[in-house]
């Protein structure tokens, strides 16, 4: 089962080192990490997917998460309604005939290429860890030469808001 919990946390030195140490710890598997600022200066959201057994693994974790100094707000969203997004770029090798196929496939997937040279493309995608991972499969056969993946960022749908989480203001 994989969860999925949200962070809000202060923007300072060692806090995602502290929050990766208390999975590693528990030897929980992480399966992808995201941080990246938020709506409120030195405020940062961090989003960690995890592979657990059940559901009180999960509680565990936003219990112990919730010890930390820096955190702010953990919420766990596993199974709630959320926007999920993940990232990739792709280089592709991609000779003068392939080229019209690889392009074949990455318009219904809304991707993009990004940057061109004589042997390859690089293209661009983003959406769900399923939809990426299913245009992967669909380019290996012509020849993946590079892959990065940024990994899961989320958090929860429409006027859904993880509850406690207020205005901070840093002085």
């Amino acid at each position: 089962m994989k969860g999925i919990i949200t962070l809000t946390v202060m923007n300072r030195p060692g806090v995602l080192n502290r929050i990766t140490n208390l999975f590693s710890k528990r030897s929980y598997n992480i399966e992808s990490i995201t941080v990246g600022g938020s709506e409120q200066e030195n405020i940062s959201r961090i989003t960690v997917v995890v592979q657990v057994q059940n559901e009180t693994e999960i509680e565990q974790m936003t219990k112990q998460l919730n010890k930390q100094i820096d955190v702010i707000k953990v919420t766990d969203i596993t199974g709630q309604a959320m926007v999920a997004r993940e990232l990739a770029l792709i280089k592709v090798t991609a000779s003068t005939q392939a080229r019209a196929e690889i392009y074949s496939l990455i318009e219904p997937f809304r991707g993009s290429v990004v940057d061109i040279s004589r042997d390859s493309l690089v293209i661009q995608i983003t959406g769900e860890a399923d939809k990426i991972e299913a245009f992967i499969e669909l380019l290996r056969p012509y020849g993946i030469k590079e892959l990065a993946r940024t990994g899961t960022t989320a958090f929860l749908r429409g006027t859904q808001r993880s509850q406690g989480v207020k205005n901070i203001s840093i002085v």
